[in-house]
């Protein structure tokens, strides 16, 4: 979720050399790969590019596409804070790969500076548009036209060690309902000692930060943005409240001391140690922590004193606009959201399908886990902003800056002050 600094002239550079691209690229009948609204499946070899929060999950469809079909897609994954300038600089060589996802909320970016092909035609032709997630859909529009599709469903949710639970004479079938409830189970499991901890967080990673405390704003009943992306609101006290909790964890050593530099890569690691208690994190981890052997429960993120939320994210995905292969990379989107790969390769593996008409199937019925998690939809919110990527999760952001203030220096001060420098940015471009 955190990526590097980019440069407004670079990619404003590299949509104008990509504009011209376009417009005699995929969508050109007699362009190379070109076939109207239909994929193509002939044997292509297709190039696809992940961030590294997403690379399982893009492995898993590729694996089961290039299973059954002639064309071939491999995926290449690139630590989250590198990517977006690796597609910076890809877009300015005129050498994006045929296929590349993004997280959700950098794709109204994406997709007005021209990084993705034009599938408005295909995509409607296709008679999905209306049954995919529709944040994503909305996320991915630019102008009237579709630019990506939805690629994953994430949200954030609170994921808890059941054995630990039971150690610390917690009952492993209840999950906490608030905040401070999250705090105090978090201490009974740190009290067991040893190379266990109560919790974790990425305190040098702000885009974990936002998808993980970010929904306990919300739960109790504050925001972080206006509704036009333009305003930051995050000096609330609901936001110091949130803030203070984690604090306090980490002050106590409640928290792994890993918290403090945890940037994202080896987030999920440490919950498959098994030996943290309780944390936030993507409902995604979910089957890859229990292919650990941990044994996990699902509990909503809540605010202080209760309301649940969840930070509806994941990933959408598109068209490279200088791919010649438009048709048979289509084809692969289009299989993405058919029920077989929903059900078989997302579901399966208690991953939130993208179809909105498959949230109920024969393996989420199965899991009460997997009801809460996506029953959490109607709780959530998916940010709003053009300029998100600069104000929040670039490493030299002013959200990254007022996070290391208000966990580790001095709270009112960072939030305060980054509430102005984050409005500032906002507005910016």
């Amino acid at each position: 979720m955190r990526v590097r600094k980019l440069r407004g002239l670079a990619l404003g550079a590299a949509a104008l050399l990509l504009a011209s691209m376009t417009a005699c690229g995929a969508d050109d009948p007699a362009a190379p790969g070109a076939s109207g609204t239909d994929g193509v499946d002939d044997g292509a070899q297709l190039t696809l590019w992940t961030r590294a929060a997403t690379e399982s999950v893009s492995k898993a469809y590729a694996e089961a596409y290039n299973a059954t079909h002639k064309n071939k897609v491999t995926v290449t994954s690139y630590p989250n804070e590198e990517y977006p300038a690796k597609l910076a600089s890809a877009a300015g060589a005129k050498a994006l790969p045929d296929l590349f996802g993004s997280d959700v909320v950098f794709a109204p970016q994406y997709a007005s500076q021209g990084l993705w092909a034009d599938i408005t035609d295909k995509f409607a032709a296709s008679g999905l548009k209306d049954k995919v997630s529709p944040g994503h859909v909305r996320a991915g529009t630019w102008e009237g036209k579709n630019y990506a599709v939805p690629h994953t469903v994430d949200m954030s949710v609170l994921l808890y060690n059941k054995d630990l639970y039971a150690k610390a004479g917690l009952d492993p079938e209840k999950g906490p309902k608030s905040l401070k409830e999250f705090a105090e189970h978090a201490r009974a499991i740190n009290k067991l000692g040893g190379d266990v901890h109560g919790t974790y967080f990425g305190g040098n990673c702000g885009g974990c930060v936002e998808f993980t405390f970010w929904p306990s704003v919300w739960g109790a009943g504050g925001n972080v943005l206006d509704t036009d992306g333009k305003n930051a609101k995050i000096d609330s006290k609901e936001m110091a409240d949130v803030f203070a909790v984690y604090r306090a964890l980490y002050e106590e050593g409640v928290a792994a001391p890993a918290s403090k530099d945890e940037a994202g890569p080896t987030w999920l690691g440490a919950l498959q140690s098994g030996k943290i208690g309780i944390a936030p994190g993507p409902s995604v981890w979910l089957g890859l922590i229990e292919e650990k052997g941990v044994k996990m429960g699902v509990a909503p993120i809540s605010g202080p004193d209760g309301g649940d939320s969840t930070f509806i994210g994941g990933d959408s995905i598109g068209i490279g606009a200088t791919s010649t292969k438009a048709a048979q990379a289509w084809d692969f989107l289009k299989w993405t959201m058919s029920e077989e790969a929903q059900v078989e390769v997302i579901a399966k593996n208690k991953g939130v399908p993208v179809r909105t008409d498959l949230a109920s199937n024969k393996y989420s019925s199965a899991d009460p886990r997997i009801v809460t998690i996506n029953s959490l939809v109607a709780k959530g919110v998916t940010p709003y902003a053009k300029n998100f990527n600069a104000s929040f999760n670039d490493p030299q952001s002013p959200w990254l800056q007022t996070v290391r203030g208000a966990l580790f220096g001095d709270a009112a001060k960072a939030l305060a002050e980054g509430n102005t420098a984050i409005t500032k940015s906002l507005q910016q471009g």
